[in-house]
């Protein structure tokens, strides 16, 4: 069996748990020789472990932290192929309701973090392209909300936002270098990033109802699209939103009609 991966590295973000983790041991499955990055130490040490990967701690929304998560892959791997930003936070909140010090945080970790994971790891790609004919790969992982407005999530909806817009400047500026770079914008997926919204009761069984496919998604199919779009499959993908939501944003937003007549009728 040929394995897609065979001697690419990969760098997974936010590797610890849910989608990065799932992807970690994905492209781990299939060849990659991959590092995970993430603040929980334990648990990531303890995915890498598992996948015969190499763990590193870091908090890449320092820019610092990034440069040094880089070098060190290099040195120890002398390249990187696939460069995967997944790590994330969320955050509730109005605009008038988020204190400078909130918003600040989401940017730099859900924004800032993938442009300085971006910033040290292109030029590392290119150098291999002009070299040997063989660039690199960036997934970043965005959101739905990126594409859209929520209720109430102001801050991520704007770093979503932007992630997916910096993916498409990415895209256009690098393709000369041999770097592909394409947007995930998952919708609502059974992670850790979900789980205190989950924990309400009811808001689950409210928030499925409105996903045609009628369940959350999983970190494993996210992590199926991930690879497809780090692949030669995808060689002639770049700087392309992809949506993996259930089907939630196909819709208007308007109530569904035809069960509200009903709901109307006498008798």
């Amino acid at each position: 069996m040929t394995l897609r991966f065979q001697s690419r590295t990969a760098l997974v973000t936010g590797g610890a748990s849910g989608i990065g983790a799932a992807t970690a041991r994905l492209l781990a499955g299939e060849g990659a020789r991959v590092t995970i990055v993430d603040l929980e130490s334990s648990s990531g040490a303890e995915v890498a472990a598992g996948i015969g990967g190499h763990f590193h701690a870091a908090d890449l929304s320092d820019m610092a932290a990034a440069e040094a998560m880089v070098h060190d892959l290099l040195a120890r791997e002398g390249r990187l192929d696939i460069l995967v930003n997944n790590a994330g936070i969320g955050s509730l909140g109005e605009v008038p309701d988020l204190d400078p010090a909130q918003w600040r945080k989401v940017m730099a970790v859900d924004l800032d973090a993938v442009y300085h994971a971006c910033r040290v790891a292109v030029p590392a790609m290119r150098a291999a392209f002009r070299a040997e004919g063989r660039g690199g790969v960036i997934v970043n992982t965005a959101s739905l909300s990126g594409l859209a407005a929520d209720y109430g999530f102001a801050v991520y909806n704007v770093a979503k936002a932007a992630v997916i817009n910096l993916s498409r400047v990415l895209a256009i500026d690098h393709g000369k270098d041999g770097i592909r770079v394409n947007a995930l914008c998952p919708g609502l997926i059974d992670t850790p990033l979900a789980a205190p919204l989950a924990a309400i009761p009811g808001l689950m069984e409210k928030w499925t109802r409105a996903i045609p496919l009628g369940r959350a998604g999983r970190a494993e199919e996210m992590a199926e699209v991930i690879a497809f779009l780090a692949s030669d499959a995808a060689s002639y993908i770049t700087g392309s939103v992809i949506v993996a939501d259930g089907g939630a944003g196909a819709h208007t937003g308007q109530p569904n009609f035809m069960a509200e007549i009903a709901a109307l009728q006498p008798g």
